[in-house]
């Protein structure tokens, strides 16, 4: 009876730290206050490395005429960029990566991610955003890489 409200907490306790995204832009896509929000990510731990991210965020007016009130889509996009010198810390270099960044799209089961993984051999950071859903998983994703190649060296 208790399982699935269980599972629900150790899926929020999961998520990573909040990070300090900086709202960039919000764009208004529609007249019920419907927006497209950018944020700005630096990554924790590789310094010179910025993120954007871009969402939807739904308005108070299509919450109330949709009975969806605790929920945003789970659509992003990511671009990731060197904004300075590339300075790579204590981070893990698995197959899996790790996470950087992630928010709530709804209040406890459905959140999206910002996921670094080492590509060594290229040379190569990935970036990938995506939903993570405690159940019913969902392709909704996008990838952004920073190559770490250095003329010269």
């Amino acid at each position: 009876m208790f399982r699935p409200l269980a599972i629900a907490l150790a899926a929020a306790l999961a998520l990573p730290a909040a990070l300090a995204a900086d709202e960039v832009g919000k764009v208004g896509v529609d007249w019920v206050g419907n927006d497209i929000v950018i944020e700005a990510i630096k990554d924790p731990e590789v310094e010179g490395v910025t993120c954007h991210v871009a969402y939807f965020e739904r308005g108070l007016i299509d919450r109330l005429s949709k009975g969806n009130w605790f929920e945003d889509p789970s659509n992003a996009s990511i671009a990731c960029r060197q904004t300075g010198p590339i300075v790579i810390g204590d981070i893990d270099r698995s197959r899996d990566g790790e996470n950087v960044f992630g928010e709530r799209q709804s209040i406890i089961l459905k959140s999206l991610r910002v996921k670094r993984i080492f590509d060594e051999e290229n040379q190569t950071l990935i970036y990938l955003a995506h939903a993570a859903e405690l159940y019913d998983g969902s392709a909704k994703m996008s990838i952004s890489t920073v190559p770490l190649y250095r003329p010269g060296s």
